[in-house]
């Protein structure tokens, strides 16, 4: 049966987890085994729960519970369903809330890296990739696009802020991730994988190179917003590759480039 629970005190603090708490709270970095995340719209809830994720509780406007929310709501089990009209939800959240309805979530365990690329041919690597709104669109795009599975350095930005989430319509659920340590290039090439760093260089291959998609195992290499790749992952990768240019312009978004680089090095 669902707790439907009528919000009476925005203060509340079981409301904190959908508009008080930062990222970084929500990760609990202290205790990583109670961390949380916040899934926006039906559609993506209703992904993460295909993927298994664990719900905690529910917000939405009152008149989604019959409607747009019901499916999740029947879903989720006896877990508590926050609910009001719009304009409380927005004095809350301070925003009006995409489709009225917000699922916050368990984290899940980390994968180990070596797991995500166990069985892979394709994979990202993201390197220092800052913006929520590109890694959103990164994992829309590896999806859609045929990656195995994408690693991340510490200097990138968590796949499961609110922000990534959202506009990778749910696929930060069904892409296989992992944080990587220092050592991530050795171990790839230890498990068999060619490794192709995305950048601007005169030693560049291009991206249509038939030694890059004849590759059995292929990690491709993205860099931070602005400065890219940083020189030794330039240098110790096997490949350095880019993306031809016209009329002047002399790179890519790097949500855009990992777009074009996914479906010309598809496997």
């Amino acid at each position: 049966m669902p707790n439907m629970i009528e919000i009476t005190d925005i203060a509340a603090h079981e409301l904190d987890v959908f508009a008080r708490l930062t990222e970084a709270q929500l990760r609990n970095r202290l205790e990583p085994e109670k961390g949380i995340f916040v899934a926006e719209s039906p559609k993506v809830i209703s992904v993460a729960l295909d993927a298994g994720f664990q719900p905690v509780s529910l917000l939405m406007e009152r008149r989604h519970i019959d409607g747009d929310g019901k499916a999740i709501i029947d879903r989720c089990g006896n877990v508590p369903v926050y609910t009001a009209d719009r304009e409380v939800l927005e004095t809350l959240t301070g925003y009006r809330l995409t489709r009225g309805v917000l699922c916050a979530m368990r984290r899940p365990k980390a994968a180990a890296p070596e797991s995500v690329c166990l069985n892979a041919k394709r994979i990202a690597v993201l390197e220092g990739v800052v913006d929520s709104t590109n890694i959103g669109a990164i994992f829309r795009s590896a999806a859609a696009l045929g990656i195995d599975g994408i690693l991340l350095t510490d200097t990138s930005c968590d796949p499961l802020c609110r922000r990534a989430v959202r506009v990778s319509m749910g696929t930060v659920f069904q892409i296989p991730w992992a944080r990587v340590s220092d050592n991530w290039l050795q171990m790839l090439k230890g498990m068999g994988f060619k490794t192709a760093a995305m950048a601007l260089s005169n030693n560049a291959v291009s991206i249509d190179d038939p030694k890059l998609k004849s590759a059995e195992k292929l990690a491709i290499v993205l860099g931070t917003e602005g400065d890219g790749l940083s020189d030794k992952t330039i240098a110790d990768c096997d490949f350095t590759v880019c993306i031809p240019m016209y009329h002047g312009v002399d790179s890519l978004n790097v949500a855009a480039a990992s777009a074009v680089a996914f479906w010309e090095l598809r496997g």
